[in-house]
């Protein structure tokens, strides 16, 4: 047991990654410095002009020498950071390469166990069984149908699909009249055995004059 604990896992950090990390710690280092020599000519150039005013013209054109040689050596940090910048994309593209590589053989790999599975043989015979099936199925429902060709499948069609546009039939009208009720006596209004009252004109208006019944 103290083999299987002290045995150390296999670190996933390859060289290249280790370059990588080297590259951009170096970038960083550089731009550091750059920043410091920046402050530095901010305050060498004050300091001159302060100078000057003293009247102190050889220590002021001391100083702004070293501002000079300062100045130079920060144009040679910007190409040194172009260079680390440049190395530094070019190892992470490598890394991507890599792993485009890695995934091409992984999936070559697969499909060569893939294509190891059947052969040219038996694929021929898998698809010969099954136009086999499809002939015998066919035969099948030639049998089922009747004999009948093709012609007398179109005409079944026709008249199926002439079968669903025709309209439903309404019910027939009956030829014969319907019988006649004769009109009897009850049906008719009693007639008034009484004379109607007749009406007298006169200044005053009409004036209603009773008949007696005879």
């Amino acid at each position: 047991m103290g083999t299987i604990f002290s045995k150390k896992e296999k670190s996933r950090i390859t060289e290249q990654d280790k370059a990588i990390l080297a590259l951009k710690k170096q970038r960083d280092q550089l731009k550091q410095y750059q920043k410091r020599i920046n402050n530095n000519l901010e305050k060498d150039r004050e300091l001159a002009k302060k100078l000057l005013q003293e009247g102190k013209k050889d220590r002021a054109k001391l100083l702004l020498r070293k501002k000079k040689y300062q100045e130079g050596l920060l144009d040679q940090t910007d190409k040194q950071l172009d260079q680390l910048e440049k190395l530094t994309q070019d190892l992470e593209f490598t890394q991507v390469e890599k792993q485009v590589i890695d995934g091409l053989k992984v999936g070559n790999d697969a499909l060569q166990r893939a294509n190891s599975i059947f052969s040219v043989e038996e694929i021929e015979d898998l698809m010969l069984e099954t136009q086999e099936a499809v002939d015998k199925q066919r035969e099948i429902d030639t049998l089922i149908s009747g004999q009948l060709s093709e012609s007398d499948e179109d005409d079944v069609l026709k008249e199926l699909d002439a079968l669903l546009l025709e309209e439903p039939e309404l019910p027939n009208v009956p030829a014969d009249k319907l019988p006649s009720q004769p009109i009897t006596d009850d049906m008719l209004p009693d007639v008034p055995t009484s004379d109607l009252p007749q009406v007298e004109k006169s200044d005053g208006g009409a004036k209603k004059i009773a008949v007696a019944a005879s």
